[in-house]
């Protein structure tokens, strides 16, 4: 496996990060037996970085992984650990909480779900519009200080934000979505991120499966899944977005290579400060996005997928209006 540091303040990591919500939520029922038996695959293939939120399946997730981390060497893991969402018992989202003594309680639970002793990487998911950015962060610092948090993360935030947050204490990365149909980063927050020294944990590399090459528009969707309500998997959209992922496929077949390895691999290629996050629950798939590790672009490949898949070529936003509210990284 190879691997990358994450930020110049941060841990080493494995190149790629296994995503773990998709094993407990968002994407409809899951195969407990198979999402442990992937967990145990990434491990064995060298994946170190572990990415779990604690609202994922409302603790189902951070339980998960805890059973999970049973049988593995906690010490040569990194778990990277979301906070601060707040949600329904209809798993509907409520808003945020950001404050000094909710981050610290959240903690407390996520410690006891995942048996361990501390978090690697530990962040607030969103912006709390009620509470500055420095009072969740020192709150987090405390717990640094503490014991409990190796190393500070954050997701999703503008670079306004970011700048205030990194004052307050080292920034290891930022998590947010980056993918080629997901580019918005690159014109303001990446350069801001790569000024400070912070790295980047990139989710939805292909995009919830829309570019993946598997997404088929006959593909049915379970109530549960909240692609349901994504902008990109709807009518005239979907069928514009579909016709990008065959322009996609057709360059990654010249290349010998699956659509999503081209997808994974591209983001990878950004630079060595981004870790691709690989949302695998089954252990086919992750098999698929691991082989990306071996892709490498020439200037004329790199090219070829730009003009198949452009910047702003894709129809529709990242998420529903109500989700995109709650995203700093837009504002």
């Amino acid at each position: 496996m190879k691997t990358r540091k994450l930020g110049k303040t941060g841990p080493v990591v494995s190149a790629f990060g296994l995503g773990c919500m998709g094993m407990s939520d968002m994407y409809g029922p899951s195969d407990r037996a198979e999402s442990l038996a992937t967990f145990d695959a990434a491990v064995e293939a060298g994946v170190t970085l572990i990415d779990t939120g604690d609202f994922y399946g409302m603790g189902h997730n951070e339980m998960l992984i805890g059973e999970a981390l049973k049988t593995h060497k906690r010490d040569k893991l990194v778990l990277s650990v979301k906070t601060g969402a707040l949600r329904d018992p209809n798993g509907q989202f409520l808003g945020f909480d950001g404050r000094p003594a909710a981050i610290k309680n959240f903690l407390a639970y996520s410690l006891k779900r995942l048996g361990v002793d501390h978090i690697d990487i530990y962040r607030p998911s969103r912006l709390d519009p009620a509470v500055p950015i420095e009072d969740t962060i020192g709150a987090i610092s405390e717990m640094v200080q503490a014991g409990y948090v190796r190393h500070i993360g954050l997701s999703e935030m503008g670079s306004e934000t970011i700048r205030r947050a990194a004052k307050v204490a080292p920034i290891v990365d930022l998590q947010i979505e980056y993918s080629l149909v997901s580019r918005g980063v690159e014109k303001d927050i990446l350069p801001t991120l790569r000024e400070l020294g912070i790295g980047m944990t990139a989710y939805g590399v292909l995009s919830r499966g829309l570019i993946s090459g598997h997404w088929t528009k006959a593909q049915a969707m379970n109530a549960r899944d909240f692609r349901n309500t994504g902008p990109r998997f709807q009518g005239d959209n979907l069928d514009a977005n579909l016709a990008l992922v065959e322009a996609l496929r057709a360059v990654a077949e010249a290349k010998g290579v699956t659509t999503a390895q081209a997808a994974i691999a591209w983001v990878a290629s950004r630079g060595d400060d981004i870790i691709p996050l690989i949302g695998a629950r089954r252990r086919d798939r992750l098999s698929e996005a691991l082989g990306a590790l071996e892709v490498n672009f020439t200037a004329e490949d790199l090219a070829a997928i730009e003009a198949a898949m452009p910047a702003q070529a894709v129809a529709g936003t990242r998420y529903a209006t109500a989700m995109m509210s709650h995203l700093d990284s837009e504002r």
